[in-house]
């Protein structure tokens, strides 16, 4: 067979490699400087508080209440006290609307310097939304993603009331499973509701002692808990790096485990589909 000029060669699978650019250092310099400047104010302004020369309107412990097990640790909440009450008003900005791609927040002004807050009653339009878990659209109110959920919230409920393993398992999640190991090339997939606990909790009932977990340095603190919970052999390589992953595996099954040198019972890669 010969090749002629006209046929398409495939191109070689470039590594993927991510990079990211290097903090100046006078920038960090000047940031660990104004950390530090506001520490020393924070325990000057502490001082003042103890003596009740200066006003704290944060919680704090009755006095009457001394021998109770505390609720307020004051050194724990002396950032919140000292540094993120300063710049509060850059975060839990009350919205009123979807929390979609664009969202409307509420405007307010602080007399206090962020201690508490007024509302103007005006409405910031079509600001960019960067913290939500709204990934594909699922929190608008129209389009073809809220016509998809009205259609099968009326089809099959708002909710399955019961576990998958007792009566709460529906064809549409089959189904999905099915359309994920297809879309991965793998030979099946298992879908769970998205919380914290589902990371955490099921990890242990996948591998145990005997088993090795690979995890990416940059998986979130529900899975880093669930691995550590499992009681397995932990082994982090490089976020979304193939080759120092392979490295790894490579090592794990020509050496396998530590003093005995048994092959590990499981391997699980463990890795994230989003990283925020």
């Amino acid at each position: 067979h010969q090749c002629k000029s006209s046929d398409k060669v495939p191109a070689a699978p470039r590594p993927f490699a991510e990079s990211f650019e290097e903090t100046p250092m006078l920038v960090a310099v000047l940031t660990y400087m104004g950390y530090g400047v506001l520490t020393v104010f924070g325990y000057l302004r502490d001082f003042l508080r103890h003596w009740k020369i200066e006003r704290c309107h944060i919680g704090r412990e009755k006095e009457e209440q001394t021998g109770f097990v505390p609720l307020y640790q004051d050194f724990e909440n002396f950032y919140t006290r000292n540094l993120y009450i300063r710049i509060r008003d850059n975060w839990n900005r009350p919205i009123c609307s979807v929390p979609g791609a664009k969202m409307d927040l509420m405007e307010r002004t602080s007399r206090d310097y962020n201690w508490t807050f007024d509302y103007t009653g005006r409405v910031v339009r079509d600001v960019i939304n960067l913290g939500s878990y709204n990934y594909l659209g699922f929190a608008e109110n129209t389009g073809p993603c809220a016509d998809a959920a009205s259609e099968v919230a009326a089809k099959y409920g708002v909710g399955v009331a019961s576990t998958r393993q007792e009566i709460g398992n529906l064809d549409r999640h089959e189904e999905m499973e099915k359309l994920v190991a297809e879309f991965l090339g793998v030979e099946s997939a298992m879908a769970f509701g998205m919380g914290f606990a589902t990371n955490s909790m099921n990890i242990p009932a996948l591998a145990g002692k005997g088993c090795l977990i690979l995890s990416d340095e940059l998986n979130h603190a529900s899975l880093v808990l669930g691995t550590r919970l499992s009681g397995s052999t932990i082994r982090v390589f490089k976020h979304n790096n193939m080759q120092s992953l392979e490295k790894l595996l490579r090592e794990a099954i020509v050496h396998g485990q530590p003093r005995t040198h048994r092959p590990w019972k499981k391997i699980l890669i463990v890795v994230e589909g989003i990283y925020r």
